[in-house]
């Protein structure tokens, strides 16, 4: 398709979808700004007869019903007439109208934000199972598509259904955010080039959510996109409306993140108690489940650590740079924010702090591409941090390692992860750092895999004592 960027899977799946012979239910879920709805309607709108309802944020059942009587009018070409009564009675007229289209027209039914849609009294979801399972599963013509931001109530009210929907899927599409080589694709698709080092500083400030790389602007830097965009424009109020729309009693889920922004090396499920006062039997399992499935938050394993020790990560990038540094923006400025704010700290010590952290997350992300770059792609891996303290009283060193991966063909790499504006030197200070990490780390695990020191940086490595680093990463493998 000429106006979806990147999607090759998605687009795939729909395209199948599309020349089938068979009826489809489809379902889409995906964070708020991903670019749901433009894939679904750019890939369907001229294929067919093309129904779509979107769910009005907080609206009541009455509107909501007038305003799929609305659509069902300029849809069909019907005379308006008074909204349904019910769902039930709304679904009867879309199925009489389906009923009389001609035989061979593909029939697109698309239902936007369905939570919005299928609150708690609506019994939308009721008139949609009966409408589906009675009628609509056995008319090949049919493209039943059902989308919403809210990932974790579509995983659990429509994927994982127990009542009239289970098993009914043919299909569904997980949306996620472009990864920095679709972001940097979409960027010049939109006539904007920028060097790879000015794409990671604004991917680690806005992600890769679509509408938010829609704000970049052609000519500017990095320092000044993000202050346009972050501090005096659309990203600098989307906070809350980002998590109000995805989540029932949303304040929980933003105290956890809260929580999770603070402590670079993340939490355990006990910490994130303590930290919140939400009691583990008081719905945080629920609110981390629901933050992993949105993709805000991941659990990380602490090598050889039990389950119970994994820490989660906030890994989502506006989240983590709002709360860092938005936030600081608005508190230090009485009369409004200073437009210069990003361009005074963006280079200051504490900047370049946040900018190591942010560059350890988006390594994470991009495991797939480092696995790449590393020539086992094929080989199952697991991913995680470690973290020795000495204890107060022995002249031990303690250690962290920012990435292990543990390789099924008997080795791990040792990831040192540095985000630096030139090539990172190793001197012997840092030399000595280095083997002392792999000491320690083979002394306290007693691993007997081969252990291969990884630096992943920014420009590159040199110094006298690089001999000591078996495999160098740049962040050209993470594209």
């Amino acid at each position: 398709m000429e106006n979806i960027f990147a999607r090759q899977r998605e687009l795939k799946i729909l395209d199948g979808i599309y020349h089938s012979k068979q009826p489809e239910f489809l379902a889409v879920y995906g964070r708020r700004r991903i670019g749901k709805t433009f894939l679904i309607r750019q890939f369907f709108k001229k294929k067919g007869l093309y129904f779509e309802l979107t769910g009005i944020k907080d609206g009541s059942l009455g509107q909501q019903l007038q305003s799929f009587s609305i659509e069902f009018s300029r849809v069909f070409g019907t005379p308006p007439t008074s909204p349904p009564k019910s769902w039930i009675e709304g679904l009867n007229r879309l199925r009489q109208a389906i009923e009389k289209m001609p035989s061979t027209e593909r029939i697109i039914l698309f239902f936007d934000e369905l939570p919005w849609l299928a609150t708690r009294r609506s019994s939308f979801i009721q008139a949609l199972e009966h409408f589906w399972n009675r009628y609509m599963s056995d008319d090949p013509r049919v493209i039943l598509i059902v989308c919403g931001s809210a990932a974790s109530w579509m995983i659990k009210k429509i994927i994982r259904n127990k009542g009239g929907l289970h098993g009914r899927l043919t299909a569904e599409i997980r949306l996620l955010p472009f990864d920095l080589s679709e972001t940097e694709k979409f960027l010049q698709h939109r006539g904007i080039t920028l060097d790879r080092k000015q794409l990671i500083d604004i991917y680690m400030a806005i992600g890769g959510v679509a509408k938010y790389l829609t704000h970049v602007e052609k000519g500017k830097s990095s320092l000044q996109v993000i202050s346009q965009v972050c501090f005096d424009g659309p990203l600098f109020k989307e906070f809350d409306e980002l998590y109000s729309s995805l989540f029932q009693h949303y304040n929980r889920h933003i105290s956890v993140v809260k929580a999770l922004a603070e402590i670079t090396g993340g939490l355990t499920k006990a910490q994130i108690c303590e930290a919140t006062k939400i009691s583990s039997g008081g719905g945080l399992t629920t609110i981390l489940d629901e933050l992993e499935a949105s993709g805000f938050i991941v659990p990380i394993a602490s090598f050889g650590k039990k389950k119970q020790e994994m820490r989660y990560r906030l890994i989502d990038e506006y989240s983590l740079f709002y709360l860092r540094w938005i936030t600081q923006a608005k508190s230090v400025a009485l009369s409004g924010v200073d437009e210069n704010f990003w361009l005074k700290i963006g280079h200051s010590p504490a900047g370049r702090a946040w900018s190591g952290y942010a560059f350890e997350s988006l390594c994470m992300k991009h495991i797939r591409k480092i696995k790449e770059a590393l020539g086992i792609s094929g080989v199952s891996t697991t991913e995680s941090t470690w973290l020795y303290k000495a204890s107060k009283n022995s002249d031990e060193r303690g250690t962290q390692i920012d990435l292990l991966i543990d390789r099924a063909d008997h080795c791990i790499n040792l990831c040192e992860i540095k985000y630096t504006n030139e090539p990172f030197t190793i001197d012997q200070d840092y030399a000595l750092k280095l083997q002392a990490k792999k000491s320690i780390f083979i002394s306290k695990t007693n691993s007997k895999k081969s252990i291969f020191l990884t630096l992943i940086t920014t420009y590159g490595v040199r110094g006298k004592e690089l001999g000591l680093v078996d495999i160098e990463l740049t962040m050209n493998d993470l594209f």
